[in-house]
């Protein structure tokens, strides 16, 4: 008699998905990157409310998820300005106000909020344990690209950030 050893608490389908999530290293993924382990898309949608139920993944935007890593005890944090930048799919969006004061390193306190300023979205959203507020602009701002944690992000200028000194 062999015994089956499992994840407590997922199902032998869910512990295929997180098991291929973790291996590619598909940190923040869509319902298109999983939907080949599902028959239908219902079955595709139930697995994913019972992932976000039992605290495996995070909603991000309306096809985006982010995996709560394995190795995650009581919680996880991803760096905020990568969680931005996959909110909005990398485009259409800049890190403005105090978060970009503090990146250029103009002010020492870390900002509570960051604030992301956008084309698109307006109002405050928390997402993993960091507050986002939403500010709709008809035109984005001087902003660069940077990296961070080998990942790239957009914010403000240095000289746009200076605005909010």
């Amino acid at each position: 008699m062999t015994k089956k050893i499992g994840i407590k608490g997922l199902s032998d389908k869910e512990i295929k998905v997180v098991s291929f999530l973790e291996l590619e290293e598909k940190r923040f993924f869509s319902k298109a990157d999983i939907k080949r382990f599902f028959k239908s898309q219902s079955d595709l949608y139930k697995y994913i409310h019972s992932l976000k139920r039992k605290g495996r993944i995070v909603r991000i935007n309306k096809d985006k998820y982010y995996l709560v890593p394995i190795q995650a005890q009581k919680g996880w944090a991803e760096h905020p300005f990568i969680v931005a930048d996959e909110m909005f799919n990398g485009k259409n969006y800049y890190v403005g106000g105090k978060a970009a004061v503090h990146y250029w390193g103009f002010i020492d306190q870390l900002p509570v909020v960051i604030d992301v300023f956008s084309t698109t979205r307006q109002g405050t959203k928390t997402v993993l344990g960091t507050k986002f507020r939403f500010k709709r602009v008809r035109k984005l701002g001087k902003f660069v690209k940077r990296m961070i944690a080998g990942h790239s992000f957009l914010i403000a200028s240095k000289e746009e950030s200076k605005k909010w000194i």
